[in-house]
């Protein structure tokens, strides 16, 4: 039977110690090695002790020993920069794809003793610095690039400080056991909505009078039902006045995937998207048709948000 290679057993040691946010930076959680700076400040003090046990320097001797024992105190309080904190991580909104998914890192020190320059990192992306006052909280908002629809995964949190000197370097990586939902693109030149096409294709507001949408005053007409006057514009002495409302018809717009142009499926994902988005804000009822599912024509906040996540888990999920 083969021995696992060093790669394989780093990947099993690191998740044996890994942890996902929430998390305590305990001590198994934090690693620590010198910088650049440090290993350098290594080789001049081992030169130092080689011409001091050479050439019987007493005050070389003192020198070095005096910079390697202040070197060791940096190790100590670089360390404990980067221990005990508290870290969490709230959930992502959904972005559109080619938007960064913004990541909310919350950093809680409760050890009474204020944390400096602490840098937190997602993957490759550049780090963002923070300090932690003491027995307080700070907090990090850091981004993702996505490119595409679907789930698009946070990956590893990193976080990392060289406070003080910079001589050494502590980090600990956490999973953040999240992802966020990425719709798809909207196309960067939408044609119009459809037509309408019979009595269920249609979005517009009928002139007809309602009791859902205030269109504005008016003038009083013999008839109106005391409900509708506006007491407070009439008190003016201006004449009576009565609200006009205007009822939203139930002509409704069908959005179909098998009738969207488009090369391919994300051209046209990308299209039905822009017509989701135009729907919402004119406020027209709109229904989506998709392989295997409908959504029943509606306007709402929910309804607008089911239909960017079905388009962005198609044929993902």
């Amino acid at each position: 039977m083969p021995l696992p290679s060093l790669d394989t057993q780093s990947a099993r040691l690191w998740r044996r110690h890994s942890a996902t946010l929430p998390a305590k930076l305990t001590l198994q959680r934090i690693y620590i090695m010198p910088s650049r700076a440090g290993w350098g400040l290594a080789i001049l003090l081992l030169a130092m002790l080689t011409g001091a046990i050479n050439y019987t320097l007493n005050l070389g001797f003192i020198l070095t020993f005096l910079l390697a024992g202040m070197a060791l105190v940096s190790l100590l309080h670089t360390w404990r920069n980067l221990a005990w904190l508290q870290v969490e991580a709230a959930p992502p909104s959904p972005v559109f794809a080619g938007q960064d998914a913004m990541l909310h890192v919350s950093l809680s020190e409760d050890r009474g003793c204020e944390r400096f320059a602490i840098a937190a990192s997602l993957g490759s992306q550049a780090a963002l610095f923070v300090d932690v006052p003491a027995n307080g909280t700070a907090t990090l908002v850091i981004g993702s690039p996505t490119l595409k629809r679907g789930w698009h995964d946070m990956g590893i949190l990193t976080l990392s400080t060289g406070f003080p000197g910079g001589l050494f370097r502590a980090w600990s990586r956490l999973e953040t056991g999240t992802r966020c939902l990425v719709y798809p693109r909207p196309a960067a030149t939408s044609l119009p909505l459809p037509q309408a096409n019979g009595p269920t294709h249609s979005g517009s507001l009928s002139p007809q009078a309602g009791d859902e949408d205030f269109a504005g005053l008016r003038l009083y007409q013999r008839g109106d039902s005391p409900r509708r006057i506006d007491w407070k514009a009439s008190s003016r002495e201006q004449g009576m006045y009565s609200r006009d409302f205007h009822a939203e018809s139930q002509q409704q717009v069908w959005l179909d995937l098998g009738q969207t142009p488009g090369s391919d499926l994300e051209q046209r994902l990308s299209q039905l998207t822009s017509w989701v988005m135009q729907a919402h804000e004119t406020n027209q009822r709109y229904g989506l048709r998709l392989p295997g599912r409908d959504l029943a024509p509606t306007h709402s906040q929910a309804h607008y948000e089911a239909c960017l996540r079905a388009l962005a888990l198609l044929e993902v999920e």
